[in-house]
């Protein structure tokens, strides 16, 4: 009898189910996690009921007839190491898609083991990462409370990452200034794909992902893999699901930040052959509110809206080819007297007029080489384009003046290509290309308490950015492998390139206890803005372009890592990590300068003759205590001990600005079964975040007086420490399934800074009062969510 068969039969499994009302589907595919081949006759089962299956030839698997509500499903395969995935989240409004990668075992299997399937949740996607590594999907997103449906505000919670920006959703790691952030989807690199976003920046006040079109995604927080580059902090790697291949599938969506949404999937023909579509479109909330007449929640309405779509053909003898994309544009009006004049972060005798636009086409095509062997590519396109004008009104005039212009545009191709193969059961490798061809034009100028404009920047044309790498993964046996492997750069604009070498190496000490070290070294290009800034030079002779010859900033990191899983769904996790940078560009004079800083706010340093000559350190210890959701309840603490710290061109060691020192976070939830058959649930989440406050350089009001602008005193850099930060959320939530119908409702009501703390944002110079005063951050807000699918 096959031993696949028997684990079903020892199971008590059969592969039928009686009908019965409020049941859904569960469907998906199993691979190989190392070559994607689909492996067949895998056995998929729910345990502990009479629901199970088989994968067919293509590794796909259908679960019929499952019962509403959180489930457990099992994978096994021969030669395989088993898997259990828990508390599949299963409603009536929508089929549960559930894609399972497996790992073959060096030891094959020699008897069938039913109980004790490996549940490794939270484990990266990508099986060249080891440590600094966290997969997530987006049931979390919707969870956590606080989160603003934001994936970029979800990662906050994990170890290692800390934010004290309401008002951005900055992804702050070990240290890092937010530039220090690569955004990738579907393989490649995107622009930064938020509202409102600034170029060179990696941050927005809203986000423009759609969650209900991602899966699961991978997060990096050092030491990465060799296939990525261009980065020193961290990587957030985003991936699309497939629209639903077998049923037409809607779903509406109405929050105040993400806007109201609508959602279309199911399947391209009616031949059943994999091939499908989903598309996604959001529109903000405010703007719908304003048009309707009601108040807007802030004097100035920011309006924004974007598009995300993934059209997946059916695999053929050519591979499988997919055509994706993702879109969004805002705009929002500062109108001066419109202001609160209590309030320090925006002047009142200014106009201000951000735009912002992006978006991305990409072709992603995969082929099969033989049983072992894949090639990946990814073509892309991408725009962005950010602008904003402003406008002062001066006592003297009736009139407003014109007094600063901005836009700057970028458009980018790139292709992506790489060969995976694996070697045998032991080894596999990967190694490719990612050539960019990155476009710009650029302007700023300016004419505040200037006779004329100046010009800032200005630059219209393109540069090469070429990455190859090569990475291996070697098995010794089950419990010990070595990953290693070479990446490269070179940037076209100025001739710089380096080689940077990564390796990782991990061993399980005992049964579900690992230790790993990774060390790798990163570059990354300076922000656009930093490379194009200009200085007019004396007598109007031309302009001071010396950024323009700026190296990479260079980073070594260095990670010991601790994973011990002590019960079923429970982990603790611990890294103790050390960052050294070098290269860092910094001002040729004596100076408390570093771009290392660079990112606290919107703006780029209007700085030239700057050198690569500064360096910084990043070190600290990160724990993770954490019971994953199982039997209704979830628990995520984390702990972040760190100290950041830079060196300017006077050689004077002083913190950075995103040295918080210490991060706790404190996420709790339970979700209770009501109706009957307890087919709907309530769920309670909370959340208690502390952070301890961010180091900044006092403004000079003698200066600021004078200018008639803000001017900080930079002989006192980050000299000041601004309050610690706390904000305590919780979120109220109701999930109702129909009897009679495929169809769910899903609210949320989260309320955020539920003790209406005053977190301080920063201390500014406002030109309407000339005084410095105190920005503070968002207090108590109430956001709610209503989603229907069907």
């Amino acid at each position: 009898m096959h031993k696949s068969l028997l684990f079903l039969l020892l199971s008590g499994i059969t592969l039928q189910a009686a009908a019965q009302s409020n049941l859904q589907t569960i469907k998906g595919t199993v691979k190989d996690k190392t070559s994607e081949r689909p492996l067949v006759h895998a056995t998929v089962a729910i345990p502990g009921t009479q629901i199970g299956t088989f994968t067919d030839a293509n590794g796909r698997y259908v679960l019929h007839n499952v019962p509403i509500g959180r489930q457990q499903v099992a994978f096994q395969y021969m030669g395989y190491k088993p898997s259990m995935i828990p508390e599949v989240l299963v409603t009536a409004g929508k089929e549960v898609v559930l894609d399972v990668n497996m790992e073959e075992s060096i030891n094959a299997l020699k008897d069938v083991t039913i109980t004790a399937q490996k549940v490794n949740k939270g484990a990266a996607n990508n099986e060249f990462a080891s440590v600094s590594s966290r997969s997530f999907s987006m049931e979390e997103v919707m969870r956590y409370s606080g989160g603003r449906n934001d994936p970029a505000r979800l990662v906050t919670n994990f170890a290692g990452v800390a934010t004290t920006d309401d008002s951005r959703n900055d992804i702050v790691v070990r240290g890092n200034a937010p530039t220090a952030v690569l955004w990738r989807m579907e393989g490649i690199p995107i622009p930064n794909p938020n509202h409102f976003a600034v170029a060179g920046n990696a941050s927005g006040p809203v986000s423009a992902l759609n969650t209900n079109a991602l899966k699961n995604s991978d997060f990096y927080t050092g030491a990465f893999s060799a296939e990525y580059g261009n980065v020193t902090g961290a990587v957030f790697d985003i991936a699309l699901r497939e629209g639903n291949k077998d049923r037409f599938e809607k779903t509406l969506q109405l929050n105040f930040l993400s806007g109201l949404e609508a959602m279309l999937e199911g399947p391209l023909n009616k031949k059943g052959n994999g091939a499908s579509f989903l598309v996604g479109y959001r529109y903000s909330f405010t703007s719908i509110a304003q048009s309707l007449g009601f108040n807007s929640l802030t004097t100035a309405t920011p309006n924004y809206q974007d598009l995300v779509f993934n059209i997946k053909l059916a695999p053929g003898k050519l591979g499988t080819l997919s055509l994706f994309g993702l879109g969004g544009m805002s705009s929002i009006d500062f109108i001066g007297k419109e202001i609160d004049s209590t309030d320090f972060f925006s002047n009142t005798d200014q106009d201000q007029y951000p735009r912002s636009r992006f978006g991305v086409l990409g072709l992603k095509h995969t082929i099969d080489l033989g049983t072992r062997t894949y090639i990946r590519t990814v073509l892309s396109y991408a725009y962005s384009r950010y602008s904003v004008k402003s406008y002062k009104w001066y006592d003297s005039l009736d009139t407003r003046t014109f007094v600063f212009d901005q836009a700057t545009t970028n458009s980018s191709w790139r292709l992506s290509s790489y060969v995976n193969s694996k070697v045998n059961v032991r080894l596999s490798v990967r190694g490719g290309v990612l050539a960019e061809v990155l476009g710009a034009d650029m302007y700023t100028r300016d004419r505040y308490n200037k006779p004329g404009w100046t010009d800032l920047r200005n630059y219209d044309g393109s540069s090469l950015l070429l990455q190859p790498f090569v990475q291996a993964r070697y098995r010794f046996t089950d419990k010990l492998a070595l990953t290693g492997g070479l990446h490269g750069i070179y940037y076209g604009l100025n001739d710089t390139y380096n080689i940077e070498p990564r390796a990782s190496l991990s061993y399980d000490v005992a049964p579900r206890q690992t230790i790993s070290f990774s060390y790798g070294m990163h570059s990354q290009l300076q922000p656009l803005p930093v490379y194009l800034y200009q200085e007019r030079l004396p007598g109007e002779s031309g302009y001071n372009q010396s950024n323009r010859e700026l190296d990479f900033t260079k980073a070594q990191h260095y990670v010991l890592g601790y994973d011990w899983r002590f019960a079923p769904s429970w982990r603790l996790k611990a890294e103790a990590y050390y960052q050294h940078l070098y290269n860092v560009p910094v001002e040729r004079m004596p100076s408390g300068f570093s771009m290392l800083n660079i990112g606290v706010d919107f703006a780029f340093p209007e700085k030239t003759n700057l050198v690569n000559e500064g360096t910084g350190s990043n070190r600290g210890l990160e724990l993770t205590l954490e019971k994953f959701f199982g039997k209704g309840t979830y628990l995520l603490t984390t702990a972040s001990i760190f100290d950041a710290r830079y060196k300017g061109s006077d050689g004077i060691e002083r913190n950075t600005a995103f040295n918080n020192r210490a991060v706790f976070n404190v996420l709790a939830g339970r979700e209770w079964k009501t109706g009957r058959n307890g087919r709907n649930a309530f769920t309670l989440d909370v959340k208690a975040a502390f952070s301890g406050g961010r180091y900044y350089t006092p403004v000079d009001l003698a200066a600021s007086l004078a200018a008639d602008e803000e001017k900080l005193d930079e002989t006192r850099y980050n000299s000041e420490r601004l309050s610690n930060y706390f904000r305590l959320d919780t979120r109220l939530g109701l999930r109702l399934n129909s009897a009679k119908r495929k169809l769910s409702h899903t609210f949320y009501l989260d309320l955020q800074n539920l003790t209406n703390n005053e977190n301080v944002l920063t201390q500014r110079y406002n030109t309407a009062k000339n005084a410095v005063g105190t920005a503070y951050q968002i207090g108590f807000f109430p956001d709610f969510l209503y989603r229907l699918q069907f």
